[in-house]
C-alpha cells in the first residue's frame, strides 16, 4: 500500500514537472526576443567611481502624490513635476504653494515649454500634448500617419524655431495595451527589437515626421547648444546618441554620419536627459546593470522563458541612486551617486542656480541638493 502511494505521488510530481516545463518552454508570450551583443559591464570605475555625493538628499513634500519622473522650471519660474496619478504639479522652487496644474488622464514622462509658455508634454498613454497656462489640455499628435500611431511617447524638447522633438520608446508595446509604462518597457527591453524612434512635430503644419528609428527603448532627449543636433538616450542598450535634427527616417545603426554613439556601455539604464547650466547635460540612470541580464543578451530563448515567470524574477539590478553630467563631447563632468538607493530609481536631474532637483520614477517626495 505504501509503495503504491509513493508511486502515485511520484507520478503526480512528474506530471507537474512536465506541465511546468511545457509552460516555461511553450506558453505564448507577446515578445519575440532577438539576440544582441551586450558589451561587458564596466562597473563603477573611472568617471563613475563609487561616491556618496547623492546621499542625504533634502526632500520636498508632495502630499499623497508619487513618482516625480520628470521636472522642469517653467517660464513663470515655478517648478513643475509629472506624477503617476496623471497630475502635473506646480509649486514654488522650495515646494511652497503646491497645486495641481493639470491632469492629462494618462502618464506624462517628459515635458518642455514653448515660446508661448505652453507646456508641451509627452504622455505615454495619449501622445504629444499641449497644456496652456490655465491647465487646459489639448492633443497635438497621436499618430505619424493614418496607419502609424504613436504608442509610447516619452520625452520632449522644443527647439528655438518651434519644432517639437520627442521620443517614442517603442512601436511594439504601448502602455495602454500592455498594462502601463513599466510592463510595456519590460517587454520592449527584453525583446530588443529596437523599434524606438525620434519624432518631430511641426506646429505650423500639424505634421509629424520620423527623424530616426532603430533605438532600443528611445528615452530622454536634449538639444545641442546650436539647436542642430539631438542627444537621445537608448535605455535598452546603455548608451547615448547624437543625432542630426534634420535627419529624415534615419536608421541609427546604418553607419550614417547623421547619427553616432556619443557615450556607450554605461553602468546603468539611462533615462532622462536635461540641459543644465554652463553647458552641462544631466543624465539619470534608472538602475544599475545586472550581469545576469547582460548574460542573456545572446540567449533569446531564455529571455522568452523569463517572460513566463513572475516579474519579481527579472534581473533588474539593485536600487542605486545615480545622476551625472556630461558636456556635448560626451565627457563626464560631474558624477553623483547613492549606493544605498535611498531615493529610488533616479531618472534625471533639473539644475538651477540654487538647486539640483532629482527625478525619480517611484519616490514619494522630490529630492534635491543645494548647488
Amino acid at each position: 500500500m505504501r509503495a503504491k502511494i509513493i508511486r502515485r505521488v511520484a507520478g503526480a510530481v512528474a506530471l507537474l514537472l512536465v506541465a511546468a516545463a511545457v509552460y516555461l518552454c511553450f506558453w505564448p508570450v507577446p515578445a519575440t526576443p532577438v539576440s544582441w551583443p551586450a558589451p561587458i559591464p564596466p562597473g563603477y570605475t573611472g568617471a563613475h567611481a563609487v561616491n556618496t555625493r547623492l546621499s542625504g538628499l533634502r526632500k520636498i513634500d508632495i502630499g499623497t502624490e508619487f513618482g516625480p519622473e520628470h521636472m522642469a522650471i517653467g517660464r513663470d519660474g515655478k517648478l513643475y513635476a509629472a506624477m503617476t496619478s496623471s497630475n502635473l504639479l506646480r509649486m514654488d522652487a522650495d515646494g511652497g504653494n503646491r497645486e495641481v496644474f493639470a491632469n492629462t488622464g494618462g502618464r506624462v514622462l517628459g515635458f518642455d515649454f514653448d515660446a508661448e509658455g505652453r507646456m508641451i508634454a509627452a504622455d505615454a498613454m495619449r501622445g504629444l500634448l499641449a497644456i496652456d497656462t490655465g491647465g487646459t489640455v489639448s492633443l497635438l499628435a497621436d499618430r505619424v500617419s493614418a496607419g502609424d500611431p504613436i504608442g509610447y511617447a516619452n520625452s520632449v524638447v522644443v527647439a528655438s524655431d518651434g519644432t517639437i522633438y520627442f521620443t517614442e520608446s517603442s512601436t511594439r508595446f504601448s502602455p495602454v495595451k500592455w498594462g502601463g509604462t513599466l510592463e510595456a518597457s519590460v517587454l520592449d527591453i527584453i525583446e530588443q527589437s529596437a523599434s524606438g524612434r525620434v519624432l518631430a512635430y511641426d506646429p505650423a503644419t500639424g505634421r509629424t515626421r520620423i527623424v530616426a528609428r532603430g533605438l532600443s527603448f528611445a528615452n530622454g532627449i536634449a538639444l545641442s547648444s546650436d539647436g542642430q543636433s539631438l542627444f537621445v538616450n537608448e535605455t535598452g542598450r546603455y548608451r547615448i546618441w547624437k543625432i542630426d535634427g534634420h535627419a529624415n527616417d534615419l536608421a541609427v545603426g546604418s553607419g550614417s554620419p547623421q547619427a553616432r554613439v556619443l557615450l556607450d556601455n554605461l553602468p546603468g539604464y539611462p533615462d532622462n536627459l536635461m540641459r543644465g547650466r554652463d553647458g552641462r547635460i544631466w543624465v539619470g540612470l534608472f538602475r544599475p546593470r545586472n550581469p545576469a541580464a547582460d548574460s542573456l543578451a545572446e540567449r533569446p530563448f531564455l529571455r522568452k522563458i523569463l517572460l513566463r515567470l513572475p516579474r519579481s524574477f527579472l534581473p533588474t539590478g539593485e536600487l542605486y541612486g545615480h545622476v551625472f553630467a556630461i558636456n556635448e563631447e560626451g565627457r563626464v563632468t560631474e558624477d553623483l551617486q547613492d549606493p544605498k538607493g535611498a531615493y529610488p530609481e533616479t531618472t534625471g536631474a533639473t539644475e538651477t542656480a540654487d538647486r539640483l532637483y532629482i527625478h525619480s520614477l517611484h519616490a514619494p517626495a522630490i529630492g534635491w541638493l543645494p548647488r
